[in-house]
This record gives structure tokens, sequence and C-alpha cells, in this order.
């Protein structure tokens, strides 16, 4: 069975009061907390055979009659609805129960996406937390829950709020500056952290200059940042565009050190323009 290991495991190391739930008139208490030790008592005399099935569970027991009989912390460890058949012969009967999450969190799954993004991106950075109880049955109660995205500049992003059906979510804006960011949550005393990774965005303003070159003019921009001022990778593809009369030279450049630099045709009454994707820059009349 499932989490049989697990169960035996508990009945070992703990052995918890007996639920306080009072045993219904089938002689089953209508709820039992996961793990916890519990009590059932059927009215008659002697000796009959108890059978219990449910979630990846089925247990077969001797219980006397007429007597209260108590089953140890671990016997039941899967949330979910359950079934039981006291085989009494004539005192023989049935009936159903359920068995509920315990009520200490244990365990939390964290998700966080994406990864890596661009900086200065509003609710782009979402986060989904479980939680579990020490069965890992997740555990459908509200509870509160608490997120926090943190900076290297010490800056801090907090969203709190509740557990519905056993998870939560946020979204988070990503921070203006590059680097490494903490994205936590926390419900109870546990906690969980993922990484975050934040790049610069796409170029915000192309700035080049132009100088001759012999027979022919270099072309060199400023440093290329984003628009939070965060400098641009290399790699980033500049393009320069030459237009001479009816004709059109073109360039692509990738940044290196944060600059992309040419040197194409000098050509009196040319004009010659500079673009990173979308973002267009300055334009110079070549004399």
């Amino acid at each position: 069975m499932k989490l049989w290991s697990a169960c035996v495991l508990a009945m070992s190391i703990l052995f918890l009061p007996i639920a306080a739930q009072q045993a219904t008139s089938e002689g089953f208490p209508s709820t039992i907390e996961a793990g916890r030790a519990f009590s059932v008592e059927f009215a008659g005399s002697g000796q009959g055979t108890l059978y219990i099935v449910g979630p990846n569970e089925m247990l077969k027991r001797t219980v006397t009659l007429g007597s209260a009989n108590q089953l140890p912390a671990g016997t039941l460890c899967n949330a979910g609805h359950y079934s039981f058949l006291l085989d009494g012969g004539a005192q023989s009967r049935d009936g159903e129960f359920d068995v509920v999450p315990a009520a200490q969190v244990s365990d939390v799954s964290f998700l966080a996406k994406p990864s890596r993004l661009p900086v200065g991106l509003h609710d782009g950075i979402t986060g989904a937390i479980y939680v579990f109880d020490s069965y890992r049955n997740l555990i459908t109660r509200p509870m509160p829950v608490y997120f926090e995205l943190s900076g290297q500049s010490g800056s801090k992003q907090v969203r709190s709020g509740t557990t519905h059906d056993g998870s939560a979510s946020t979204a988070m804006d990503s921070t203006p500056q590059q680097g490494v960011d903490k994205f936590l949550v926390r419900v109870g005393d546990i906690s969980s952290t993922r990484i975050i990774r934040q790049v610069p965005g796409d170029p915000c303003r192309l700035v080049m200059k132009a100088k001759p070159a012999g027979s022919r003019v270099q072309l060199v921009t400023d440093p290329v940042r984003d628009c939070n001022g965060n400098q641009v990778p290399d790699g980033t593809i500049v393009t320069f565009t030459e237009n001479y009369g009816a004709e059109q030279s073109t360039a692509d450049v990738p940044l290196k050190q944060g600059i992309a630099q040419i040197e194409m045709p000098s050509r009196a009454g040319a004009t010659i323009s500079v673009a990173s994707g979308v973002v267009l820059g300055n334009q110079i009349r070549w004399e």
C-alpha cells in the first residue's frame, strides 16, 4: 500500500492522544485526523472483524464488541472518504467516515516562473504554493500565506493572502535593476525560496556618432542601455543603415562591451540611421 511504510513509521514514533470525536451510532467517529489515534465501539458481545477501505488503504482488524477498541496513531494516513464493514455475525453493520488532513503544515510545494526575465515587467513573475501535511495530504482548510520578492538593492515586494483548497498564488513585478532576486513564500513556520534572475530589457535609447576614417566613415554607438539604465547584453544586434540616393546599405553588428561600431562608405549627402529591434536611434547626414 502506497503510504503503509510511512504509517508504520508514524506508529513507532508517535502515540498521540485518542481522537476526541465521539463514535457515531455505527460505532465510528464521523471525522478522523490523518495519523491520529482513534477509538471505535460497537454494541454486542464477542468478537468481530472490522474492514476499512479508503484511498490507497485497506485494513483488517479484530475488534471486541461492547468495548472501546483503540486504533493507534498512524493507522489511517491518507485523507479522503472511507467505508467500513463490521463482520459480527448477526451484529454486522457498515458505514462511512472521512479522514481529514493533519492540522500541522509539514511541507510546501512552491512554483515560481519564469526563472529568468527582463527587468521592469508589471506582474511578470508568478508564484503558486501548495500546502501539505506530514503524510503528503493537501491541507484544504484556509491558511495565511506570505510572499516576498527581494532584490540585491534591498528593495522588497510583499504580498499576503489565504490558501483556498490547499493553494494560493500571486504576481510580482520584476525589479528595475538586473541581478538575482529571491522569491520567498512562508506558511506558518515552513518557508521555501526560489531564485529569479532578471536581465536587462530591450534597448531604450540609441545614440551614434560618426567620424571620418580615410575613405570611409566610422560609426560608433554610445553604451546601449534599457529604459532602467541597465546595460544591454553583448550580442544584441544593432542595425546601421546608409541611404544614398536610390542606394541603401545595411549592416547588422552585435554589441561588444556595450557598444556597436562599424565603418561604412563615406558618401557626401548620405543619411545614416541606427536601430535595434523596434527602437530607432538618431540620424546623421554625412557631408
